[in-house]
């Protein structure tokens, strides 16, 4: 499949932002190691000289989750609470908010609990965001956008949750099948990642973020319409491990760009429709939901090469 030449928006310098919204603590705060410190680097620990400066203080191998010696953090918990009522680690930072006992002695490598948070939060469904209309199009609060229509969310420890926007859905209109990544999988921002296809037609859509696969919504593989009618919320397609994550999403629109972004691209539409356009928007100011169903004059492969960037294969 080849690629069309990507063309660079020029982009004003900013920081990462989300974790506001999201967390925002460094894990050794959460951890109980450090009284204060904010996480500004994406919760890309692999790249964080904090980090790194942590773990050498800590003697702790960087590549393996159990440490050579009892981290400082778990010392200090352990003088903090008796053997009988030393709370799971989980419930001290707000990750859960039922009161647990911790079993293991703070060495969360050996707890199935543990695991078993993880393994929930890969398969959960987001929280539903609040949404601004913009041009007529739903535009999720606190989500990054990619230039080829789909949505990056920061979730908890970094992960990555992608989805398609609400452009994309309408745009397109109902899909009969969408082709997600599998498992494991690594994917590289502005490259192809997954496919989904109306009918005879077929799209190919470029990853927002690099990565690789952890969880996929199968619920949309199933049925591809929770896409398009809940793309914020129910309708997210896959979760990432992200490399280099501070790196991707500084390339992404947020906020006020996006909403600029967005209307660009609106107005693009408008003139690819032409003088129809006055009958896209239905009452009070929400675009039609299958714009290439609505309109004859517009072409599937046009549809594809301005607005995600690829060509059909």
């Amino acid at each position: 499949m080849k690629r069309l030449k990507k063309q660079s928006p020029q982009r004003e310098s900013r920081r990462v932002h989300g974790f506001d919204v999201l967390e925002n603590q460094c894990i050794w705060m959460k951890a109980g190691v450090v009284n204060y410190r904010i996480c500004d680097n994406a919760f890309d620990c692999s790249t964080c000289a904090f980090d790194r400066a942590m773990q050498r203080a800590m003697k702790m191998d960087p590549t393996t989750e159990i440490p050579t010696e009892k981290p400082e953090w778990v010392e200090t918990l352990l003088r903090r609470y008796d053997g009988a009522n030393r709370p799971c680690r989980h419930a001290l930072t707000g990750r859960i908010d039922a009161p647990k006992i911790c079993p293991y002695n703070y060495e969360c490598y050996h707890c199935a609990f543990d695991q078993m948070l993880d393994d929930m939060e890969l398969t959960d469904d987001p929280s539903r965001p609040v949404c601004d209309r913009v041009s007529g199009f739903q535009m999720a609060a606190g989500y990054y956008y990619h230039m080829g229509h789909c949505w990056a969310r920061i979730e908890h420890g970094g992960r990555i949750r992608v989805g398609y926007d609400d452009f994309l859905t309408r745009l397109f209109g109902r899909m009969s099948s969408c082709d997600l990544p599998s498992l494991g999988v690594n994917l590289l921002q502005d490259q192809v990642g997954w496919t989904f296809k109306r009918d005879d037609h077929q799209a190919a859509v470029l990853s927002p973020v690099t990565g690789t696969v952890l969880a996929v919504n199968h619920l949309v593989e199933d049925h591809p319409e929770i896409a398009h009618e809940d793309p914020y919320h129910h309708g997210w397609l896959f979760i990432l491990e992200p490399v280099a994550p501070k790196r991707s999403l500084k390339r992404l629109y947020f906020g006020a760009e996006s909403f600029r972004w967005i209307d660009n691209e609106s107005q693009k539409l408008l003139r690819m429709i032409g003088p129809e356009y006055e009958s896209l928007a239905a009452t009070g100011g929400t675009v039609v939901k299958d714009i290439f169903g609505s309109f004859e004059r517009i072409e599937w492969d046009s549809l594809v090469h301005t607005f995600l960037h690829t060509t059909e294969r």
